[in-house]
Order: structure tokens, then sequence, then C-alpha cells
């Protein structure tokens, strides 16, 4: 399920991306009439379609694998997340039907009427994704119903999907699709670039792609506040494992870097800013922190891996909320971002940081919940299959993933060689 889950998010933030840079592209024909636009529009097109057809193979192999992996899950909470689950097919069924206006509709439909379609297009791919992640949320944060021996009653869908942790974890990933679609893209016209400077396509397809991802890769940092203090309250557990603290204390300091001993209750090689977490959980320099001391030993989740991955996150989407403020920072000064090749290489070693930060932070949040599938509700070893010889579907859903990343990784190598012509 992890590496289901692991490929299939990239083509979600994709799904969400790309179409809000098509419409972006799309505009700025129709009001500059610039063709150079209107190709790069249609180019995204493709690649966009290319990226939705295979998102949404794996996404059908993952609903197929919520019944054959967690039947315990489903059983139990079936009634609570088929809400979202059922939003987010409305959602992505609007998405697929306005792709294809979109797609086959160039010189066949009004322009108002087509860039309309790119509209619905961008807004519920963002919807789809916000849908997933609600369902997800209410594992972190479970609300509206009441547990009467082992059994969900009075259930509220409306209240369980609009829990607490629904708007930061919506809003946190929403911004890292942007972000990470938005440096992808440019990353990958900087390096052409780099290559041949000066090419309009390319330039302008820079602009667009920067100012869809550097807005959203310095609001990030912004929203990862939000949602790591609620974490803070709700799931002390995974709090303490992000940080590797394994004393409760006041004051306690942010750890950066390190590698967690469990044995020895201690992270080694770390750097320590003194107060640093109390003041980022609770904005209080002298709040108390609750460490893993506090929490029963089978209760606790990887610790080591937590660390690790939510050092990973932060790690990169610093370096990417730096490279925005650099862009932002020469955009204000009305210097160009063509002429500072440093530049345009530190966008392209930024391409793939927001989808590796992303992979890392799904990462902390479902490893982070361990051992709970519902958090203080229902233990993962409760929901999922007992059924033994799950090799031979592991097998065959990798071949799967494989062969779809060579097909994607073909056809998308294409669309770039065409567009260096």
């Amino acid at each position: 399920m992890a590496m289901s889950l692991a490929f299939h998010i990239i083509f979600a933030m994709v799904g969400i991306g790309m179409p809000l840079l098509m419409v972006i592209a799309e505009w700025r024909y129709h009001r500059t009439r610039d063709p150079v636009y209107l190709d790069i529009a249609k180019r995204w097109a493709k690649g966009t379609s290319i990226l939705f057809a295979v998102g949404a193979v794996s996404g059908t192999v993952l609903s197929f694998e919520l019944g054959l992996l967690w039947p315990g899950f489903m059983r139990f909470a079936g009634s609570i997340i088929g809400m979202p689950f059922s939003l987010e097919a409305f959602a992505f069924f609007l998405e697929a039907i306005f792709l294809g206006v979109y797609f086959y509709g160039w010189n066949r439909t009004s322009e108002r009427a087509h860039l309309a379609a790119g509209v619905v297009v961008a807004m519920s791919g963002a919807l789809s994704g916000i849908f997933v992640v609600f369902a997800n949320a209410w594992m972190n944060a479970p609300r509206g119903f009441v547990l009467k021996d082992g059994v969900l009653s009075d259930i509220d869908p409306i209240a369980a999907m609009l829990n607490p942790a629904s708007f930061p974890q919506a809003l946190h990933m929403t911004l890292a699709a942007y972000a990470s679609t938005g440096f992808v893209v440019a990353g990958i016209h900087a390096f052409l670039l780099l290559r041949k400077r000066g090419t309009p396509f390319n330039i302008k397809a820079l602009g667009i792609a920067l100012a869809v991802g550097v807005p959203a890769a310095i609001v990030q940092p912004i929203s990862g506040d939000i949602a790591a203090r609620l974490v803070a309250r709700q799931q002390p557990a995974k709090l303490a494992a992000m940080e590797a603290r394994f004393t409760t204390e006041r004051g306690a300091p942010l750890t950066i870097g390190g590698w967690p001993d469990v044995d020895a209750r201690a992270t080694r090689w770390s750097i320590e800013i003194p107060n640093g977490l109390s003041l980022l959980a609770f904005h209080d320099p002298n709040a108390k922190v609750q460490g893993l001391d506090r929490i029963p030993r089978e209760d606790w989740p990887s610790v080591p891996v937590v660390h690790a991955a939510f050092q990973v996150m932060i790690a990169l989407g610093t370096y990417m909320a730096l490279v925005a403020l650099w862009v932002g920072w020469r955009a204000v000064r009305r210097r160009a971002v063509i002429d500072s090749r440093l530049l345009l290489r530190a966008i392209v070693l930024a391409a793939p940081m927001g989808f590796i930060a992303t992979e890392a932070g799904w990462i902390v949040t479902e490893v982070g919940r361990q051992p709970w599938i519902v958090y203080g509700v229902v233990r993962t070893s409760e929901a999922v299959t007992p059924m033994p010889g799950l090799i031979v579907p592991f097998v065959t859903f990798t071949l799967l993933y494989v062969l779809l990343g060579i097909v994607v990784a073909v056809l998308l190598r294409q669309q770039i060689l065409e567009t260096r012509r």
C-alpha cells in the first residue's frame, strides 16, 4: 500500500498543478495574442492528459487495495470515509469530462467556453485531492461518531469530514502540489534555457511555472507550522517522533539532523536550538512538550523513520522556499531570472525536491500515526488483512507501476524533445 501510494501521489499532485499552468498559459494567450502562449497551453494539455490517464490507473489500483489489504478498516470506517471518497469520485469524473472537452475542444468551442472548461479541470483537480485528504485527516483526528462495543453509531458525516485536521492537511497538501508541479516544470525549462538561451517558448513557460510554484513554496512553511501545531495538540507521540524527543520538558529545544538511538533514548549528532520546539509548537518558549517517556512503549511510532523523513521534508522545503524568495527578490528589482545562470541552476536542482519532500511528508503522516490506523480508536494490526500470500499481488502491482513509469517517461520525453525543437 505504501508503494502504491508513493507512486500515485506524484500523479495526483500533477493532476492538481498542471491544469492551473495550462489555464494560465491560455489566459495569457487571450490577453496578449502571443502564439507562443497558445503553443505552451497545447503542449501542457498533452502532458496533463498523459499524466491524468496514468493517475487514473494507479488510483483504481488503490481502490482495489483498500478492500484487499484493509478489510477490517473498511468494515469499521467505510460508512464515514465513504462520503469524502464519493465526493472525490464526483470531482474526478468532472475533471475527466472537462479535460476531454479542453483537449478536443480547440477550434470547436468559443474561446471563453474553452478557457472555462480548463478552469473547471483545474478546480475539480484541486477538489479531488482535497476530498482524499479529508478522509486521511479523519484517520488522524477522528470525529463525528459514537463508538459502542466497537461499532460506529450516530454518525455525522459532515463533522467527520470537517475534523480539526482537515483544513491544515488540505492546505499543506494543495500548496505542496502547486509548489512541486511549478518547480518541476520550471526546472525542465530552466535546464533547456541553460542549454539554449533565449528561446521564447522556454522563457514564457518558465515564467508561468514560477508564477505558480514560487508563491506556493513561500507560503508552504506557514501551512506546515499550522499543521505541526495541530500535531502537537492532537498527536503528541507523532510530534515526539518527528523531533526525536524522548523526554518531556519545558522549553524543549528544536532538533536539527541527528539520528535517534531508541535504546539509549538519545539523538546522536544533532544540533539543538534552545526553546525552539516549544516556541514553534505552542508559540511559548517555555511551554511543556510531551516526550515519548509519557507514552507507552507499544504506542511509539518508528522514531528513526519518522525523524529522518521529517528532516528530509524540512530541508527540501526550506531550499525551495529560499529559491522562491530569490526569484521574488529579482522580480521586485525587475531583474529577469534568465539573466542569472546560477539561479537557473538552483531552479533545476529544486525541480525534484517538491515530490521528494511530499513523499517524506506522507511517511511522517502515516508512519507517525502508528500503531493506529484510526488514531486512538483502531490499531493497524486490527485492520489489516490476515491473508497470507500477498507477495503475488505485490509483485503484480510493482510490475504494473514499473510499466506505467516507463510509458510516462517515454511519452514525456517526446514532449520535451518536441519543445526543444
